[in-house]
């Protein structure tokens, strides 16, 4: 059996970037702008955060096509669930004006 990857992967220089992505997630919070745009950017650096640890410690980098289709098929279902679920969160809620009750008269 023939070794498919003989280098093996600097662990430390992935520790360190997912220490530094870590630190950006936490200043992003403080950042004086949309809370859409920290979102965005939360979700983009917690991906990256994701496929490093999934490409490096769970070594699908070595792994087949397959492998890595199956790895990202509940990704690409999440994106679509909120991509098609996001112009529910504009639709118009419709309030009805309530009557409140006369104040009972005191005798």
């Amino acid at each position: 059996m023939t070794d498919t990857h003989r280098e093996h992967p600097n662990y430390m220089a992935i520790f360190w970037w997912l220490l530094a992505l870590t630190i950006l997630e936490v200043g992003v919070i403080y950042l004086p702008i949309a809370k859409t745009a920290i979102a965005i950017l939360l979700v983009g650096m917690a991906l990256t955060k994701a496929a490093l640890v999934g490409l490096y410690f769970m070594h699908l980098r070595f792994e087949r096509v397959t492998l890595s289709l199956i790895a990202i098929t509940p990704l690409v279902i999440c994106v679509f669930l909120v991509l098609m679920l996001t112009p529910d969160l504009t639709a118009v809620v419709h309030k009805t004006e309530t009557t409140t009750a006369p104040a009972e008269a005191h005798h």
